[in-house]
């Protein structure tokens, strides 16, 4: 069978170093070609560009642009007769892009449930838990979880409930009041948290899926008893061992999820999260992606996220992004890297694009003043056709920096400078215009790759500027 055959297309400044890249490939299972379409910069090529420019017929199976290249896809597709396809945003990306044969991998997978915990449901009216609940299914919620406090009554539980339920979510109750779990039950909630084999008899009250937990904490056979009565009884169920916090029995808890796997091969089971990321003063990103990797390898396909402390803000999405990528790797039999940057927040796995030779090569190529701003491992570069600059510190080139009084310039490239300086600092990824990627933990606008970025601010203040002089200086009316 005849490999496929792979066009990238290119502008000058990046031709050198897209050739050295595709050259060095080993033993790549595609043939490929460039082609050069007579413009510096290929990512800011327009579709116009491309149709007039490339050459007819292609010889190619596939197409690649850059990434950053807005140009409509579908309209090159129908125009050329061959699909096109956006490569990585970096060329220094481009090996891993074509490791997956030029396809990003399928993120829209998963095998885990999220229960996202409303911790003080019973504080709050209908309409703020609605509002919330919204929030929480945006981020990647499957089931809003209506926490009640101790010693705390919630009369509106009953049309809380039917509330949520009109809106489209399916609920569960946590509640450690069996008056509120068998209320729940009978209001059509879809999950009881939680019961024991002393209170399982609730169940029989409702259509409600109870999660078990042992009586007696820590107590397996406690456990194994209750899902044997809820077999016996002929209802489906989920069982949960409880996660324990770190120096109080966490280790321990890790063991007895290891262990309730091996004695229940087929029960689905829950995992609470919580206690690891509410009580741990660090990052929230890396705490869950270990422990969704303990239930990917443990096949644990419900988890119960809670979100009070503020470094947890962002808990949902990262488990709906853990889930994700777990689910991906898995499926692929492969270690979870390369799936995705979303747990990425802090650090980059490659948070240099190009090297400081290949910025040497560039910046000597440059015939214009525009001043470019890239990252590589010596410190922030700075440059243009008249100067190159390199600084671990932003304010170490302001004296390099002539802009002839445009304020809005000034202001742009010190905003940018800053920029790069913390990319630099952190290890993360920089591209001058962009905003640095935090992944799930400061989500990105969404970008239409399709159409031109709109002029920035100070663009347009000097845009606006230049009129209002030369309406003045005409006469005319603004």
């Amino acid at each position: 069978m005849a490999i496929p055959r792979l066009l990238f297309l290119t502008g000058h400044l990046a031709r050198p170093r897209l050739e050295r890249i595709l050259s060095g490939l080993d033993a790549a299972d595609f043939a490929w070609d460039i082609a050069d379409i007579g413009v510096k910069v290929a990512a800011l090529a327009t579709g116009d560009i491309i149709e007039r420019r490339l050459q007819r017929p292609i010889e190619a199976d596939r197409v690649v642009l850059p990434g950053r290249c807005r140009a409509d896809l579908g309209r090159l597709e129908e125009s050329f007769g061959v699909p096109f396809v956006r490569g990585p945003d970096e060329l220094a990306d481009l090996p891993a892009f074509l490791g997956n044969k030029g396809e990003p991998p399928d993120l829209s997978r998963h095998a885990m449930r999220i229960f996202a915990e409303i911790v003080d449901a019973t504080a709050h009216p209908v309409e703020a838990i609605l509002a919330r609940a919204a929030k929480m299914r945006g981020e990647g919620a499957d089931v809003i979880d209506l926490g009640c406090l101790p010693d705390t009554p919630f009369p509106h539980l009953e049309e809380t409930i039917h509330a949520l339920k009109a809106a489209g979510h399916r609920v569960s109750v946590d509640s450690a009041d069996p008056d509120e779990l068998s209320r729940a039950t009978r209001a059509g909630a879809d999950y009881l948290l939680s019961l024991t084999e002393e209170t399982l008899d609730i169940a029989r009250e409702g259509d409600a899926v109870p999660i078990l937990v042992p009586a007696v904490p820590h107590d397996l056979d406690s456990l194994d008893r209750a899902i044997e009565k809820a077999t016996a009884m002929g209802i489906d169920f989920i069982a949960d061992s409880i996660l324990d916090p770190i120096h109080f029995g966490f280790s321990a808890s890790l063991v007895r999820y290891h262990e309730l796997r091996r004695r229940h091969p087929d029960i689905s089971i829950l995992m609470g999260t919580g206690n690891l990321t509410e009580l741990t003063d660090a990052d929230t990103s890396g705490i869950t992606a270990t422990l969704l990797g303990i239930c990917s390898e443990l096949s644990i396909d419900n988890l119960l996220i809670v979100h009070v402390s503020p470094h947890t803000r962002a808990t949902i999405a990262e488990h709906d992004a853990a889930r994700r990528m777990f689910f991906a790797a898995k499926q692929d039999a492969a270690l979870p890297r390369g799936y995705s940057n979303a747990l990425l927040q802090v650090h980059d796995v490659k948070p240099f694009a190009v090297t400081p030779e290949e910025l040497g090569e560039m910046a000597a190529a440059i015939k214009d003043r525009n001043y470019r701003i890239e990252t590589a491992e010596d410190g922030i570069h700075l440059y243009n056709r008249d100067m190159h600059q390199v600084a671990t510190d932003a304010f170490e080139l302001f004296p390099q920096i002539e802009v002839d009084g445009d304020i809005g310039h000034a202001f742009y490239l010190g905003a940018e400078l800053q920029k790069a300086e913390i990319a630099f600092t952190l290890g993360k990824r920089y591209a001058q215009d962009a905003p640095l990627d935090f992944g799930v933990g400061a989500p990105r606008k969404e970008e239409d790759r399709t159409r031109l970025e709109e002029a920035g601010h100070t663009l347009k203040a000097k845009t606006n500027k230049t009129k209002a002089t030369r309406t003045a200086e005409s006469g005319e009316e603004s």
